[in-house]
């Protein structure tokens, strides 16, 4: 991984840890694997714990890594690292991804929440005229009692805010072509087919991964769709919504949205989105930060022990699941 990933996960007490369960080889963090120290460090090694900026494994650092059996990556989507050759040579493989999806899902939940207030608008209103609103007669667009909110995919994220909804007054619907109505009945909430989803959310919020099939799957009809005053969410990726069209329908003021992602990552600074009053756009900070990146720290480590005393990772990817994932 890249020092600086290395710095922020493994911070101290972590790598006494990680060496408490392994034989750890000693530093510095590898972030070329084609460098001297990196093939000389490569050739004894059996397990790969990987973060951030984890070059490719490709045939090549595989070829320089023959007792190599496993991959243990400390964050989430192991695409960029984990190549067909890993797969091919039956090296194992684990990600930290239901660790970093905890954060994610907090962050979507106290979005439903404040949303459901109109907090953004409403103290945005509060600072303008600096005196209260009359608060008997705020209407009842207003407020969580009761409000659908729709859930598009039951990602590992998805999964995550449908558990912590439970405790409030929602009724929560679920798209997902992969979940089955008994299935979405199991998690206590109602599958409906795309358009419907969209027609009868209060909030929406998006958690499919971005793969081929999704990218632009939320078209300007869908949000053209959504209830007047309803709320989108976004914490999967920016190029799964129709940014354009997103602009229009909520300079509309038919919308309002929270993208914590965007098409591209660092929008221009005269990108329009910056223009609209009723999107807050927050710097891709729903995932793991500050603190949490321990988490991620604790089940890498977590992983590495099961490994070693053959028990089989907890939180294993496997190959025939990659076209679901992120």
């Amino acid at each position: 991984m890249s020092p600086a990933a290395a710095a922020a996960v493994f911070a101290p007490p972590s790598p006494a840890e990680l060496a408490e369960v392994c034989d750890l080889a000693p530093g510095p963090v590898l972030d070329d694997l084609t460098a001297p120290r990196a093939r000389e460090v490569l050739a004894d090694v059996e397990v790969l714990v990987t973060g951030w900026g984890c070059p490719p494994l490709d045939a090549d650092v595989l070829a320089a890594a023959p007792r190599l059996k496993a991959v243990v990556h400390a964050a989430g989507s192991v695409r960029a690292h984990v190549t067909d050759a890993c797969w091919d040579r039956g090296i194992e493989v684990s990600s930290a991804a239901a660790a970093n999806a905890l954060p994610v899902a907090e962050y979507t939940l106290g979005m439903i929440l404040l949303h459901g207030k109109h907090v953004l608008e409403r103290a945005r209103d509060f600072r303008r005229a600096r005196r209260r609103e009359d608060w008997l007669r705020v209407p009842d667009t207003v407020g969580n009692y009761r409000r659908t909110v729709g859930i598009l995919s039951a990602s590992l994220i998805g999964r995550r805010v449908i558990e912590l909804l439970r405790p409030f007054d929602y009724e929560v619907l679920l798209h997902d072509p992969y979940v089955t109505g008994s299935e979405a009945t199991a998690l206590g909430v109602e599958w409906v087919e795309l358009p419907e989803l969209f027609a009868r959310a209060d909030l929406l919020s998006v958690h499919t991964p971005l793969l081929p099939a999704t990218r632009g799957l939320v078209a300007r009809d869908l949000l053209e769709a959504m209830r007047p005053g309803a709320a989108l969410i976004n914490t999967s990726r920016g190029a799964v919504v129709d940014q354009d069209a997103l602009v229009d329908v909520a300079r509309a003021g038919r919308i309002r949205a929270v993208l914590d992602v965007t098409d591209p990552e660092e929008l221009p600074a005269d990108h329009p989105l910056w223009s609209c009053p009723d999107i807050l756009i927050t710097p891709h900070l729903a995932g793991s930060q500050g603190n949490e990146w321990r988490r991620l720290a604790d089940t890498a480590v977590g992983e590495v022990a099961r490994w070693a005393a053959g028990e089989g990772f907890a939180h294993p990817v496997r190959r025939e699941r990659l076209a679901f994932l992120a």
